[in-house]
């Protein structure tokens, strides 16, 4: 994507209004913070702009047993009691900060709005728990809920992965390692995932700051999340760098215009098209990382859920 010299007149001025409230508000910067204080810091942030949760009729959290003998938390969702499909949501915080809580509203509305369940995925997080922990918690993950699916009251014939930045390069892993292992997904739901190695393209230098995350906080997240520098030419770091995307499940690619990540996720698109995967690509014009937890203030937001929402039922088969 081109990038003009005056970044910020791409805003919207609803995006724009965000920015500077929160600019206004603006404390220690996350990357001045130690992991904990900045978890704690999104945590209190995570529902100030993002819509209500919708009331749904069943929630339920359920452990998950992974392969070093640890258990990790997930969060279920499901509008109603049938044996519906299922969405196994990653949560985004460059793989050092979010959580189930920082998700809730966004799970509830995604399963409310697909008709389908979702199944919030509390993964282990940096510096506590380095790459690649949170890859393997969310592929064991993906296989126990393939094989516990029936157990939980769900249609384990239809499961897509989704996540959002550092949960949606997680969902990209997990569905190409389902691939390799014959593992049938309906779909990855995508929201401006973690694509690439280094952040070289012209879109991290475009948006580098003032605009939510910046260079500074990616920088430190991956600081605290690879052991060496090695890391970062790890596929499963960097999912642009798989040797071999033919197979994998379709995709829902939902990207923001003023965002670092954007042309990453547009470079995956085009990986994705170029193995004979079939992607769906929205770009929401105007709009910056994060925007899909804003939905009280951004219209893009609700958008973007109506959109997605539209994609898993497609997937799904739903009526």
């Amino acid at each position: 994507m081109s990038h003009p010299r005056n970044p910020r007149a791409l805003l919207t001025p609803a995006m724009h209004h965000v920015l500077e409230r929160m600019e206004r508000a603006r404390g220690v910067p996350l990357h001045a913070l130690s992991p904990a204080q900045a978890r704690q810091a999104y945590e209190m942030g995570a529902g100030l702009l993002d819509l209500p949760g919708q009331k749904l009729a069943r929630v339920q959290d359920v452990p998950i047993p992974v392969r070093d003998g640890a258990t990790i938390g997930a969060r279920l969702y499901a509008p109603s009691a049938a044996a519906l499909p299922v969405l196994l949501y990653f949560h985004g915080g460059g793989f050092t900060i979010g959580s189930i809580a920082t998700h809730d509203a966004l799970c509830r509305h995604l399963s409310h709005l697909a008709q389908c369940a979702a199944l919030s995925v509390d993964y282990r997080l940096a510096p506590e728990h380095k790459f690649p922990t949170a890859v393997h918690d969310a592929w064991d993950a993906l296989q126990w809920l393939a094989q516990q699916a029936d157990d939980l009251g769900l249609d384990g014939r239809r499961i897509a992965v989704g996540g959002d930045s550092a949960g949606g390069t997680l969902a990209i892993v997990s569905a190409i390692q389902a691939r390799d292992a014959g593992l049938p997904l309906a779909l990855q739901l995508l929201f401006y995932p973690g694509c690439a190695a280094h952040q070289d393209t012209p879109s991290h230098r475009t948006f580098a700051r003032g605009f939510l995350i910046e260079q500074a906080h990616i920088d430190w997240f991956f600081h605290h999340y690879v052991r060496t520098p090695a890391d970062r030419d790890d596929w499963r770091f960097a999912p642009l760098l798989a040797p071999d995307v033919e197979g994998v499940a379709p995709a829902w690619i939902g990207l923001a215009e003023c965002d670092p990540l954007v042309d990453e996720g547009v470079l995956y698109a085009d990986k994705l098209r170029a193995a004979g995967v079939p992607v769906d690509l929205e770009i929401y014009r105007g709009v910056v990382h994060e925007f899909i937890k804003m939905g009280r203030a951004i219209p893009e937001a609700r958008q973007a859920h109506a959109d997605a929402a539209r994609a898993l039922r497609r997937a799904f088969g739903s009526p």
